[in-house]
């Protein structure tokens, strides 16, 4: 469990020091207009992950993997009441993320998929940037917005 400090010091935090390179907003844009297939979205997620880290002066994530599989979820009485879209593992700086939905298999939603990729990027910045057990306070959120602003997503 993260302690109160980390707590704290992970909501002061309100944005995300980057700067946005063109290629950081083509890869992002090419993700948003591209083709949806994994194999696409596998090139381009690395590349535009590391580009994001080039942007925040910082080690770049070792590895980014995007699954054709299903996404892991939960049902409770024949409702799906929890979905895991990705994932970010800090002491190997590995990004996972599922290309198709949870139920019906179909592939993601090229916004949700970047949301997701920025999200587990978030993640990574905190833990090695800002040196955070990184969680889902409003600051985590806040530096989500301020990495979407910045590479001018909506």
């Amino acid at each position: 469990m993260a302690s109160q400090r980390n707590y704290v010091a992970s909501n002061r935090i309100r944005e995300v020091d980057f700067r946005a390179s063109r290629e950081a907003r083509a890869l992002a844009k090419q993700i948003l207009t591209g083709p949806l297939e994994t194999e696409h979205r596998q090139r381009v997620a690395q590349e535009l992950c590391d580009a994001l880290c080039d942007g925040a002066a910082m080690d770049i994530i070792a590895r980014v993997t995007i699954s054709d599989a299903h996404q892991y979820h939960k049902k409770r009485g024949g409702r799906t009441v929890f979905k895991q879209y990705g994932y970010y593992k800090p002491a190997t700086r590995y990004v996972y993320i599922t290309n198709r939905t949870a139920v019906r298999g179909q592939l993601l939603a090229a916004k949700t998929f970047l949301d997701t990729l920025l999200h587990e990027w978030v993640h990574h910045y905190d833990s090695v940037r800002l040196g955070l057990d990184s969680i889902h306070t409003s600051g985590f959120y806040a530096r989500l917005q301020s990495l979407k602003a910045t590479l001018r997503i909506r």
